[in-house]
């Protein structure tokens, strides 16, 4: 035989053992446990659906997925410590679009490429945002709010859970599609913005659903309007802002699975597969239903140029809105 072909020969078959061994050792995967940087504080939506989804891959997989706190610089600083790790599946992170699709455009920036240092899994979904008022002010819907705003301009302010929030830039985005003005009032946390709007120290706020839930039902907060796509069971009578014309804010503020850049596709397409059926648990969605979030339904492939959009999509509005970084 031909010592070329004996050559062709042998490399043909390092290349089938090398495809082998890649294979089996996705398969294998994990073999060891899984970090889950949130890289929020406790206690929030990426919080809580980290481990929701944590606790159903760990039953899956037969491996236990931790999740670890990391908060920062809006989500930059556990995003970071992703976008450095090993791609080989054991360091994932909670991804989202305060720390991939706004942070990169805030006057800050990044220490890293949202598309570019990461391999993106599979979207959680999250909870809509939703502008309240205090009772006081004399607006039942979000027309007469308008028209109060019109009559006013400047004298009113709304606050969120920050600067560069994607509170924030739903209400500016609001703004500049219903022509209007309110001073914003920063806070640090949503749940702080509603106790000021409570007390009567700001007559609105733009926060999630998650957090001005529980006053809303209470009658401490009037909602005017949503940024979900439809309606939602448990807030029939709340419209979203797509229904009364301003349907540039279908938004949410989604949260997400991602991992370093460079990922085996074996193991990003099973994680994918077994988030969505986490998510979409019996027990999951009973979970979630409260706070409007529905679970995201997207391939991995899909899910990357989701993200993309997002970057494209708030760019020009957090430049609009001169946002500063906290």
């Amino acid at each position: 035989m031909d010592y070329r072909i004996r050559a062709m020969i042998r490399f043909l078959g390092l290349i089938v053992l090398l495809f082998a061994c890649s294979s089996s050792w996705a398969q294998a995967w994990p073999t060891k446990p899984v970090r889950i940087i949130a890289p929020f504080a406790p206690g929030g939506s990426a919080d809580t659906l980290g481990r929701i989804v944590a606790q159903k891959l760990g039953e899956s997989f037969k491996q236990s997925f931790i999740v670890e706190n990391r908060p920062g610089a809006g989500g930059a600083v556990g995003s970071e410590l992703v976008a450095r790790a090993a791609p080989d599946g054991y360091t994932l992170v909670v991804s989202g679009v305060a720390s991939h699709a706004i942070a990169p455009s805030l006057p800050r920036g990044t220490p890293y490429d949202p598309l570019k240092d990461f391999t993106h899994i599979a979207l959680f979904g999250g909870p809509p945002a939703v502008l309240v008022v205090n009772p006081s002010v004399p607006a039942n819907t979000l027309q007469e709010l308008v028209a109060l705003l019109k009559k006013d301009p400047g004298e009113y302010s709304y606050g969120s859970p920050g600067n560069g929030t994607h509170g924030q830039l739903v209400a500016e985005l609001f703004k500049q599609l219903a022509g209007v003005q309110m001073q914003h009032v920063p806070y640090k946390g949503a749940s702080v913005a509603i106790s000021d709007l409570m007390a009567g120290h700001i007559p609105v706020a733009s926060t999630t659903l998650t957090t001005a839930s529980g006053q809303i039902h209470a009658g401490r907060a009037r909602a005017l309007a949503i940024s979900s796509e439809a309606r939602l069971p448990d807030y029939p009578n709340v419209p979203t802002y797509a229904e009364l014309g301003y349907k540039e804010l279908v938004a949410t503020v989604w949260f997400s699975l991602s991992g370093p850049a460079g990922m085996p596709a074996d193991i990003v397409e099973r994680l994918n597969a077994e988030v969505r059926k986490a998510l979409n648990a019996p027990e999951s969605r009973q979970r979630l239903r409260p706070e409007g979030i529905e679970p995201g339904k997207l391939t991995a492939r899909e899910f990357t140029d989701f993200v993309a959009a997002e970057l494209k999509r708030w760019a020009p509005v957090v430049k609009a809105s001169g946002t500063k970084t906290d």
